[in-house]
């Protein structure tokens, strides 16, 4: 337990028990007792879901294995035509042999396949993106993309693009959308 638990515990929680438990002990009424059960069963739940939380896996930290699969616009950010635009024009795919597909796309057929490869670095506790795409480059894979958490199931990629900016990414099938 941390510094600030172990402080109450000494002087606030120990003292009050000694406390309660003595009055009890000399008046013999059993309202005391009752009173140090009230104080020390929520304590003891705490704990006890303290190292249950402690068991269960941390799914807020990315692994590379967690970045594999397919990519949408994410319309949410920025409704309008120029959402949908990009929505029916761009999605992406990252495959388990590490390869990366930016697919450029006119009535739903793929039209342009920009390739490349990624790795990871760690200089946190989640890993992030790093492209190397094959020549020639496309504006929107330039750079690599920053990872955002929405929860701790839930992240989006930020391109930045010379040309629109922002560009938000997030896993999800693609289906054309009609105006």
């Amino acid at each position: 337990m941390g510094f600030g638990f172990n402080l109450g515990m000494i002087f606030i929680i120990l003292p009050l028990t000694f406390l309660l438990f003595l009055v009890g002990a000399l008046t013999e009424k059993r309202v005391f007792f009752k009173a140090i059960g009230c104080i020390w069963i929520p304590i003891f739940c705490l704990i006890g879901l303290s190292l249950i939380a402690g068991i269960l896996p941390d799914t807020s930290v990315l692994e590379k294995e967690d970045y594999y699969g397919e990519y949408i616009i994410d319309r949410n950010f920025f409704r309008g035509k120029q959402a949908d635009w990009q929505y029916n024009r761009y999605k992406m795919e990252i495959t388990e042999k590490d390869s990366i597909f930016l697919y450029t796309m006119e009535n739903g057929r793929i039209v342009f396949v920009n390739k490349g490869t990624i790795s990871t670095v760690k200089p946190f506790n989640s890993e992030r993106l790093v492209l190397k795409m094959s020549e020639p480059n496309h504006h929107i894979t330039e750079t690599n993309p920053t990872t955002y958490r929405k929860s701790w199931w839930n992240f989006y990629l930020v391109f930045k693009s010379k040309k629109f900016h922002n560009m938000y990414f997030r896993k999800g099938k693609w289906e054309k959308i009609t105006n």
